[in-house]
């Protein structure tokens, strides 16, 4: 069994050579070769199973606590709830692409409200009815991926004010 820091060193190892695959697939001709090695980086990044929040942090640049709150409000799917929290590999390597977007932009508050975003208008992208989904918005219905809570305690749905 890995020491906490020597599993973290090794996660981050295999983030970074999944990364350079990725990097190298963009250069790759044939679509069928990039869509191979692409599949190669994230059986690369599945294969380590489920992270500790304390690693997702190092891998985010966030503290153990604020990998713990992205999980808990959702960004992150936690595979294992007890006895102690785990992530899903996957999840992270998605929020990483985003987080990393997102710092080289120069952002560096308000990170879970953007890539709470990001992930919800991926989903939607890759609905495969787009314009079904929309409507199911505009009538109020559908899933609410995360609550805010109002003034007198009670909860309605997060929005997004720079589409108003």
């Amino acid at each position: 069994m890995f020491k906490v820091a020597d599993e973290s060193a090794f996660v981050i190892q295999r983030f970074q050579l999944a990364e350079l695959l990725e990097r190298l697939a963009e250069n790759l001709p044939n679509a069928s070769q990039k869509a191979q090695q692409r599949l190669a980086a994230m059986e690369l990044i599945n294969d380590l199973g489920p992270l500790r929040t304390v690693t997702v942090g190092t891998l985010l640049g966030l503290m153990e606590k604020t990998a713990r709150e992205w999980a808990k409000e959702g960004v992150l799917r936690i595979e294992i709830h007890d006895p102690r929290m785990l992530i899903d590999p996957l999840s992270v390597h998605n929020v990483f692409h985003l987080v990393e977007e997102l710092r080289a932009a120069g952002q560096k508050r308000g990170l879970l409200a953007s890539v709470t975003r990001r992930l919800a208008a991926a989903a939607l992208l890759e609905s495969k009815n787009p314009q079904g989904s929309l409507g199911l918005v505009r009538q109020g219905q559908g899933e609410i991926a995360r609550r805010r809570p109002s003034p007198r305690g009670q909860t309605y749905p997060v929005r997004d004010e720079s589409s108003d």
